[in-house]
């Protein structure tokens, strides 16, 4: 939690607070960004509270790279979370004391929160956490292998979960996640990592070659055991089209 908060409680949102799923792809799996702090076993998504001055969006992106040091992110707003006792006893004595924070000024930290979602799919390798100096320790981990969270984390993550399969079917993904050049087979395996379910290979190809993002090359992977297959690489300007007006199919 960063130090101004704790001092200055008055220049932020009471009651308000953002948590953030960032997902990460790499060697076919999907990673999800967790943070864990030194006084607490459990893990968190990165999150925070909201400055008075800033809007909600402007307010993710400074939680993020306050709890990340990550920079750059586009951050969709995904959902709205606000059970009654979310965050009940969760700012406790021990929080407190670890901060250093008052106990009267504690409840202000203590009252109930509701928390807005936001997540990001990003490139795993250029989207690197780098927080100086902090004793949070901030780790990618499998989706498939997240520990035990903190509050209603998990639900949070699985929520964005579903809303990341959902919105598959709405606009293309593949492009910042994926080598410059890629085979069908590696495109259909992001898809089927995310969605967690296999896709008929014939489908998929039928299916991804009519949106029209793909520009089949004079090229064939190298150093396979197998028979070599064909390269791809994206469209830039096809696929911001399509990114733009949205697409209308399932997988």
């Amino acid at each position: 939690m960063p130090k101004g908060i704790i001092e200055n409680s008055e220049n932020y949102q009471p009651g308000l607070s953002i948590d953030c799923v960032i997902f990460g792809f790499h060697d076919n799996q999907l990673k999800v960004l967790l943070i864990k702090t030194p006084y607490e076993e459990k893990w968190s998504l990165p999150g925070g509270f909201v400055p008075l001055e800033q809007d909600i969006d402007t307010a993710a992106i400074t939680v993020l790279n306050d709890r990340t040091g990550m920079e750059g992110i586009f951050l969709r707003q995904f959902s709205t979370f606000g059970r009654v006792k979310r965050n009940d006893k969760h700012f406790n004595d021990l929080v407190l004391e670890y901060y250093k924070i008052p106990k009267e000024a504690g409840k202000w930290f203590a009252q109930r929160f509701v928390t807005i979602g936001y997540y990001a799919l990003v490139d795993f390798l250029k989207a690197i956490p780098h927080k100086e100096n902090s004793k949070e320790k901030i780790e990618w981990i499998d989706h498939k292998e997240v520990p035990e969270l903190i509050l209603d984390h998990k639900e949070i993550l699985d929520k964005a979960l579903a809303t990341l399969r959902i919105e598959l079917n709405l606009m293309p993904i593949g492009y910042n996640l994926l080598p410059e050049k890629f085979t069908m087979p590696e495109l259909q395996k992001l898809y089927e990592t995310i969605l967690d379910k296999k896709l008929d290979r014939r489908n998929f190809l039928r299916k991804i070659t009519n949106i029209g993002i793909l520009t089949k090359l004079d090229e064939k992977k190298s150093n396979v055991a197998h028979k070599a297959p064909n390269l791809y690489s994206f469209d830039k300007d096809r696929y911001e089209e399509v990114l733009k007006n949205g697409l209308n199919q399932g997988w």
